[in-house]
């Protein structure tokens, strides 16, 4: 999921700029960006940087290996015999 820390450091950035006449509450403001933050992240459909790279390895060996098929599939094509045509019926 979302890294807490990069969640907590945007909190704390957000409570930065609270006037100064509203800094007894900073802390209650950094715990409810904190929450909201989360919530909003927990909803959507995100992935860490690391599982991104393991899925982009996953799918560059999937591409190689599919692309050795492809290859195999049409030297296979050129090396079988071609199938016999059916006759067409005449029409009298």
């Amino acid at each position: 999921m979302f890294d807490s820390q990069k969640l907590d450091d945007l909190a704390k950035r957000l409570s930065g700029i609270i006037p100064e006449s509203l800094r007894e509450q900073k802390q209650e403001f950094e715990r409810k960006v904190y929450e909201v933050l989360q919530s909003g992240f927990s909803k959507l459909d995100l992935v860490t940087r690391e599982e991104f790279d393991a899925q982009v390895k996953v799918l560059a060996k999937t591409r190689e290996k599919l692309d050795k098929l492809e290859k195999h599939f049409a030297e296979l094509e050129k090396t079988k015999p071609p199938k016999p045509r059916a006759k067409a019926k005449k029409e009298d």
